[in-house]
C-alpha cells in the first residue's frame, strides 16, 4: 500500500471528514544517475554555502525568499506549517460543478483520501454518495508543501479521489498558437467522423496502452547485465508516399484502423469532395440584358469572404 503523505480533513459546509492522503499513481520510469565514464564512479551534485566555501549537510540548508540581490528572508518549514489559512489543516470544498465545464487542461495528479478512523466513515460515505448521485464534482481549495493549491473531488470505485488542479491565471493562452484560417467540406468533416467511429472503443485495455520505451529500455539493460547483445531495433513498415489528398488519406485511415481491429478491411469509399456540374451554355439570345438591368445587377453584388 502507498505510504500516507497527509492527513487532515475535508470540509465542506459545516461536515468535517478527517482524512489520510495516499498517491493514486505510481511511476514505473527507468531512471538513470551519472557516473564518470573512465572509472563509473558515481558523479553527484555537493552543496556549498557561497559565502563560506564550504559544503554543508542537509541539516544546514533551509529555505529563503530572495527580495533584493542583498537581502535574503529566512522562512521556516514551522512558519510554513502554521500559515494562518483554513486550508492548512483541511482540504475546504468551495463549490460543486458538472465534471464536463472542468478544463482537463487544469486537472493534475490525483490523490486517494481515506477516511481517518471510525468516526470519518459516515461523514465520508455521506460525501462520496453525494458526489455520486449528483454526478458532480467538488472544487476544494488546499494547503500543501508550502502553497495553497486548487483541488477536485470526485468518486472512483467508492473512494474520494482528490485531483490537484491549475489556478486560471497558470494557464497560458492559445491564441498565438491558433493556425491560419482554412475552409473544409462537409465531405472532409464526415471522413474524419468515420475514423472516428472505426477508432472509438470502450476501454483503454490493450497493447496500444503499454509503455513500450520502458520496456525497451530494460531489455537493454538485462543483455548488458548478461553480456549479451542488445535487441535489434525492428525496421518499420515501408510508409507509402504522402497523401496530399485529404479524403484519400482519410479512406486509408479508416481501412488501417479496421484492419488492426481484426475487422473487414474493405469499407467503402468515403463520400468524395463534390464538384459543381458544369452547366450547358445559354443561347445567346438568353445572354442579352440591358445595359441598365446589367448595371443594376452588378451593383446588387455582396463582396466575396476571404
Amino acid at each position: 500500500m502507498p505510504r500516507n503523505i497527509w492527513s487532515g480533513a475535508i470540509s465542506f459546509g459545516l461536515v468535517t471528514v478527517p482524512i489520510t492522503v495516499a498517491s493514486a499513481t505510481e511511476d514505473h520510469s527507468i531512471r538513470f544517475h551519472q557516473y564518470h565514464l573512465e572509472d563509473m564512479g558515481r558523479v553527484r551534485v555537493r552543496k556549498y554555502c557561497e559565502i563560506e566555501d564550504r559544503e554543508v549537510d542537509q541539516g544546514e540548508i533551509g529555505k529563503g525568499y530572495q527580495l533584493t540581490k542583498e537581502q535574503v528572508i529566512p522562512i521556516s518549514d514551522e512558519e510554513l506549517r502554521d500559515l494562518p489559512l483554513p486550508t492548512a489543516k483541511a482540504i475546504e470544498i468551495v463549490a460543486f460543478v458538472p465534471l464536463e465545464s472542468v478544463d482537463p487542461l487544469k486537472i493534475g495528479e490525483g490523490y486517494y483520501l481515506a477516511p481517518s478512523g471510525q468516526v470519518a466513515a459516515k461523514p465520508y460515505k455521506l460525501l462520496r454518495m453525494a458526489l455520486d448521485r449528483s454526478s458532480k464534482v467538488a472544487v476544494a481549495k488546499y494547503a500543501w508543501s508550502g502553497r495553497e493549491r486548487l483541488g477536485l473531488l470526485r468518486v472512483r470505485d467508492d473512494v474520494i479521489v482528490l485531483h490537484a488542479m491549475r489556478w486560471p491565471d497558470e494557464i497560458r493562452s492559445p491564441e498565438e498558437l491558433l493556425p491560419p484560417p482554412v475552409e473544409l467540406s462537409d465531405e472532409e468533416i464526415d471522413g474524419a467522423l468515420a475514423l472516428l467511429d472505426t477508432m472509438t472503443r470502450e476501454d483503454l485495455e490493450g497493447e496500444e496502452f503499454q509503455d513500450t520505451y520502458t520496456e525497451a529500455l530494460a531489455q537493454i539493460i538485462d543483455a548488458k547485465r548478461e553480456h549479451r547483445e542488445p535487441p535489434k531495433l525492428q525496421e518499420p513498415e515501408a510508409k507509402p508516399g504522402q497523401i496530399v489528398d485529404l479524403m484519400a488519406a482519410l479512406n486509408e485511415s479508416v481501412q488501417k484502423a479496421r484492419a488492426s481491429r481484426g475487422e473487414d478491411a474493405d469499407v467503402h469509399e468515403l463520400p468524395k469532395k463534390k464538384t459543381a456540374k458544369k452547366q450547358p451554355a445559354k443561347k445567346a439570345a438568353a445572354k442579352k440584358t440591358t445595359k441598365k438591368a446589367a448595371a443594376k445587377k452588378t451593383s446588387g453584388r455582396r463582396p466575396r469572404s476571404a
